[in-house]
């Protein structure tokens, strides 16, 4: 197996919540992030799911150094990005480039489209001349589904599929080894999702670039990923390629999620079995003891409560976090 690209090692991102009512109270630990480790290989595609408040986001954020984690390993290309300042930091983030959630509100309304997809270039190739940036801006909005005379025009005059293009585009044009995927298609129309993450895909391959694709639509997932790795308030339940996974879960949450993905079929729809996650997330800020998921496990016995499932490997490629896995 080649070197990974990215290998994070035990992350950690934690935020001091004020209690209410009371100057002398002590502030509160949210462990929104606790513990997590995994690899990402070089043109790869890791999938990452879970309800929300399960510690997608924020660990996108961790792995950029957009918050400041609170332990743990982070390295790209061998390279130890945590501890390092913002200088230093700006001068990697060519290398890894993130693509966000709300498409519009991802865009400065000021700017026109193609000041918009230049602006890193005027970052990290600040030498190049106007009309070099003009055409390479122009060819990058080609390559997105983007019409090149559309460059003066300004995001609101665009629709949601045509905004995350735009994010898209922005995204590429420094040619980055790693693109983070915030949940890019979770506010689009479901025909425009499959447009935007065959678009994806396609640019994969030609760019050879590695995506950390997060959504909490297991279907996308499913399509895209190579790997998928599952989380649960803020640690890893499950992680394992796709079509294994898929096919023969072995943590109960896994199984729930998968359960819940609705099915174009009626018949089929009706015949599945009841879905087996009940109740709501708990609070992050005052987890159940032992593992997490207990109060909600169909298989929950007394050792999930004394005791932290520790992520071991079942099988090669294969990593669950469960004291009884299926």
């Amino acid at each position: 197996m080649t070197e990974p690209l990215l290998s994070v090692r035990d992350l950690q991102v934690h935020f001091p919540v004020l209690p209410q009512g009371g100057l002398f109270r002590k502030a509160r630990t949210l462990r929104a992030v606790d513990g997590v480790s995994f690899d990402l290989q070089p043109g790869e595609t890791l999938g990452v799911v879970g309800e929300s408040g399960c510690g997608k986001s924020t660990l996108a954020r961790g792995i950029l150094g957009l918050v400041p984690p609170a332990g743990g390993s982070v390295r790209l290309k061998g390279e130890e990005l945590v501890g390092l300042s913002r200088r230093e930091m700006r001068d990697r983030r060519r290398l890894m480039q993130m693509i966000f959630q709300d498409p519009l509100a991802s865009l400065d309304p000021r700017m026109t489209v193609g000041q918009i997809i230049a602006e890193p270039l005027q970052t990290f190739e600040p030498r190049l001349g106007r009309e070099a940036r003009r055409q390479k801006v122009q060819e990058m909005m080609e390559r997105v589904g983007l019409l090149p005379n559309q460059i003066n025009r300004y995001p609101h005059e665009f629709s949601g599929g045509q905004c995350q293009r735009i994010g898209i585009a922005r995204a590429l044009i420094v040619r980055p080894e790693m693109i983070i995927c915030d949940e890019p298609v979770s506010a689009l129309d479901v025909s425009i999702q499959a447009q935007v993450v065959n678009l994806l895909m396609d640019l994969q391959r030609e760019f050879g670039v590695a995506l950390i694709f997060i959504a909490h639509d297991l279907s996308v997932v499913e399509h895209i990923s190579h790997r998928v790795m599952v989380m649960y308030l803020g640690r890893v339940a499950e992680l394992s390629d796709s079509d294994t996974l898929y096919q023969h879960p072995r943590h109960p949450y896994t199984r729930a999620l998968i359960d819940a993905v609705p099915i174009p079929d009626p018949a089929i729809e009706r015949a599945k079995r009841e879905v087996s996650l009940r109740g709501d997330l708990p609070s992050p800020l005052d987890p159940p003891s032992g593992c997490a998921f207990r109060t909600r496990c169909p298989k929950a016995h007394p050792r999930c409560a004394d005791e932290v499932p520790i992520l071991r490997e079942l099988e090669p490629g294969r990593w669950v976090a469960c004291h009884t896995p299926d």
